[in-house]
């Protein structure tokens, strides 16, 4: 009982801060030319972190963000974001469009990122929408369809 009470306690410290603060962490779904997952954690007032886990081109791509945001202003929760990481994956060429190899190959990249964003007071869930281009260093191509529409569960 007295474990409980401990837990209980600490979610309602957490709670209250992540209110606060708009939220501290989202974790979910991101859909565009790039479908998977996305967790973003913010590590400071406008400074988050976020990685993406998503699949194209019968492959897989991880990438890692550092974004800052800021408010938009006269429209509570409303906030734009920009950032820049890198990403790491794997792709079968002869589904990609523009690579003649058979088989699997590797890539490795930079990525910019643009956002806006909008969390909802009532609820737990978050929107999102960004444009992140990116450029393979290892498997040179140069990809700039990376929009993509997110919807996190926040807390």
């Amino acid at each position: 009982m007295k474990k409980l009470l401990i837990v209980l306690c600490l979610i309602t410290v957490v709670a209250g801060q992540a209110a606060a603060q708009d939220y501290n962490t989202g974790i979910g779904f991101r859909g565009g030319p790039f479908n998977g997952v996305t967790v973003k954690h913010f590590i400071k007032q406008n400074g988050a972190v976020e990685v993406l886990m998503a699949s194209r081109w019968r492959g897989f791509e991880a990438t890692g963000l550092y974004e800052i945001h800021y408010d938009i202003r006269n429209v509570d929760r409303l906030k734009f974001y920009f950032g820049a990481g890198g990403h790491l994956g794997v792709y079968n060429g002869k589904h990609t469009g523009w690579n003649d190899n058979e088989g699997a190959y590797l890539v490795l990249g930079a990525d910019l990122v643009l956002g806006i964003e909008y969390s909802f007071r009532e609820l737990p869930i978050n929107l999102g929408f960004d444009w992140k281009p990116a450029y393979n260093i290892l498997g040179s191509r140069f990809v700039a369809d990376g929009a993509a529409f997110s919807i996190r569960f926040i807390f």
